[in-house]
């Protein structure tokens, strides 16, 4: 027995060498394995509320603090509450002028239902044409705003302009607030919340268009998104209970529904999240009926706003929809296959093929069929701009799945990886469009600074071995952003104060002595004609009917544009006269501003751009354009002599302004 049990030691001990990879796993199994004592349910109840509680509480400050930061920030470069209302309203510019004279007219009117109707048959304020403004403007924020207004009781205790702005202003802190929770439900922890909000104040300049003003449709819009976005992060997350998904499901509803109301070119930022969930759903990432309910909702509010929306065609003629159609057919053409073999991959290739092709296919028909004006100029715009391929699944997918973690496992982050792509790509091409872009690159760096999941990747794929990786990674999760908070707090806190401290100044006699004047001078059917910003500023701080407004989603308006700033081109006095005469214009204003300008740029002024048009030289050697026996219209007309005179009469002027009256009666005597 014992020669037998002899070889049998030999043997156990020559397996007792193994490699160093098999020490270091033995190691993580040992610690791995070490017993932890169970904490009382009470206990651990008590710290996931207080968790939860701490975490809301933030979020709901944040979203506070910056709508108050905002108001304050808004009094200190206005002195908003020492302005007199003229000098109030023109610090609205351009079609934010316009939106917030509709907003007046709603509270002017006897009822609801009146004004309403005045706005969708709107004949006061373009000459010679009948607008639906609600539809044409999307003036569903001023429609609530009216209406909340009215109803709460507040013309008793707060004037209309504070109400519309705080509105705005509440909005905002809303917005902040989803970019927290987004942030929060990312990486686990509420302090990649509070960097987000961080980084978003301060590089606001890029994340908000609500310094350059107030009543602009993103600044209504974009906080439903956020809502939408943060309810569909939720949603996607595989550790979701019932009543969470009901009630995310619910949010990103109504927030989607909401955003496409408040924005005219909301479907455009949709169809991007659209892609970007149709590549996650070709990642096979067990997401499929999720993005299916998705697109659902995507599908419902086309509907739905196609109807509240007076029938608009834009939606019909939407990429989105192209999109949404061409999925479900082919979801509902796609086979039953056991996933993860060749024939589910060969499968995959064709559906997204399939996909591809339908929805341009549907968009092309579309377009063709369905008559079509409302956005016609975005379309074409991004038809040029986008004429390239953006995107590569196979990039995307091996970039965003980290082997031997957790993070290729959560959909909900791949997802917020290939939509911030998406947004970079287009605001790369269209700088306009980084404030889209740049709320997203805040929440994706706090989440890579403050998620475990991403440290514990890091660290094994370090292969270290002094410190466990997953203790290591909790620990600089929490160290590391706190760092950076105490930084940024010490760096940029002392400048926000000191913006709130200093005293801007807003001071604009010329506009408000023109206002005045008009109010005064000017018979009350007079039609006024001039630059499109300011008709805006006419139509809200008067009433006066004007010639043309800032809006560029109508053909009619962009044309009567392009007529009207004729007063700046190399044309007669006659052909000025017969284009104003032609929209009933009564008095014509000159603006020096427009009519000196002095750009950077040579041909990128207005009057540059006129003279293009127009076929005449623009200064520059070379060019194979035209000279045009006339001066420059708005600097002749000054001059008062014949034949300018025999057409138009000034009656008015400043340092800014000269306002003609358009004569009816042409004499010709010199």
């Amino acid at each position: 027995m014992a020669e037998e049990k002899g070889p049998a030691i030999e043997l156990r001990q020559r397996k007792i060498p193994k490699s160093s990879e098999d020490k270091m796993s033995g190691k993580e199994e040992k610690i791995d394995d070490i017993l932890v004592p169970e904490r009382p349910p009470k206990y651990v109840f008590f710290q996931r509320f207080a968790k939860i509680f701490i975490g809301c509480l933030a979020a709901v400050t944040s979203g506070m603090m910056y709508a108050l930061y905002l108001s304050a920030y808004h009094e200190r470069k206005f002195w908003f509450s020492n302005r007199q209302e003229l000098e109030r309203e023109i610090t609205f510019q351009g079609d934010s002028a316009i939106y917030y004279s509709y907003y007046k007219d709603m509270l002017k009117a006897p009822s609801f239902e009146r004004g309403v109707y005045e706005l969708t048959h709107n004949n006061k304020t373009i000459s010679l044409k009948t607008i639906n403004a609600v539809q044409q403007m999307s003036l569903y924020p001023e429609l609530i705003a009216s209406v909340l207004y009215q109803a709460t009781g507040s013309n008793e205790i707060i004037e209309p302009v504070y109400f519309y702005i705080g509105i705005v202003f509440g909005l905002q802190g809303i917005y902040v607030t989803a970019l927290f929770v987004t942030s929060w439900l990312m990486s686990g922890t509420w302090l990649a919340g509070m960097l987000t909000v961080a980084w978003f104040i301060i590089n606001r300049v890029d994340t908000t268009r609500i310094e350059y003003s107030i009543p602009l449709r993103e600044n209504w819009a974009l906080p439903c998104f956020a809502c939408q976005v943060a309810a569909l992060t939720g949603y996607l997350k595989s550790n979701l209970n019932t009543y969470g998904e009901r009630f995310c499901y619910l949010l990103m509803s109504a927030s989607t529904y909401m955003f496409m109301m408040m924005w005219e070119y909301s479907h455009y930022l949709l169809f991007l999240q659209a892609v970007s969930l149709f590549l996650l759903d070709s990642f096979s990432l067990e997401q499929s009926n999720k993005v299916h309910e998705v697109y659902k909702i995507y599908l419902f509010s086309l509907f739905l706003g196609y109807l509240l929306q007076f029938e608009n065609s834009a939606l019909l003629v939407s990429p989105l929809l192209s999109l949404v159609v061409a999925f479900m057919l082919v979801k509902c053409l796609q086979l039953n296959v056991k996933k993860g073999t060749f024939v589910a991959k060969i499968i995959k290739v064709i559906n997204f093929y399939l996909v591809c092709t339908l929805t341009v296919t549907l968009t092309i028909i579309m377009k063709t069929f369905v008559p079509h004006k409302e956005n016609g100029h975005m379309l074409k715009f991004l038809e040029v701009k986008l004429g390239i391929n953006m995107t590569n699944g196979e990039s995307i997918k091996e970039a965003v799945t980290l082997e031997d973690g957790q993070i290729g496992e959560r959909p909900e982050i791949i997802y917020h990886v290939i939509h911030t792509i998406l947004l970079g790509s287009f605001a790369m091409i269209i700088e306009c469009l980084k404030y889209l872009w740049t709320p997203y690159v805040c929440m994706l760096a706090a989440f890579g600074v403050c998620s475990p999941e991403l440290w514990t990747t890091l660290f094994k794929w370090l292969r270290l071995r002094n410190v466990h990786p997953v203790l290591l990674a909790l620990i600089l999760s929490m160290a590391v952003p706190t760092i950076i908070g105490l930084s940024l707090w010490k760096e940029f806190f002392p400048r926000l104060m000191t913006e709130l401290t200093e005293l801007q100044e807003f001071y604009d006699p010329d506009t408000v002595e023109l206002m005045t004047w008009i109010k005064r001078q000017a018979p009350v059917a007079a039609v006024f004609a001039g630059s499109p910003q300011l008709m805006g500023a006419i139509k809200l701080c008067t009433g006066w009917m004007v010639t043309s407004l800032p809006l560029y989603s109508d053909d009619d308006l962009l044309k009567r544009n392009e007529n009207i700033y004729q007063i700046y081109s190399k044309r007669s006095a006659e052909d000025i006269y017969k284009i104003l005469t032609s929209y009933k214009a009564n008095y014509l204003i000159v603006e020096d501003a427009i009519c000196n300008e002095v750009g950077t740029v040579r041909g990128c002024r207005v009057k540059d751009l006129l003279d293009i048009a127009n076929g005449h030289v623009v200064c520059e050697e070379g060019d194979k354009l035209t000279y045009s026996k006339y001066g420059r219209f708005c600097h002749e007309v000054k001059i008062n002599y014949s034949p300018y005179v025999n057409y138009f009469t000034r009656v008015y002027w400043n340092r800014s302004y000269f306002v003609y009256k358009i004569n009816t009666v042409i004499s010709f005597q010199s």
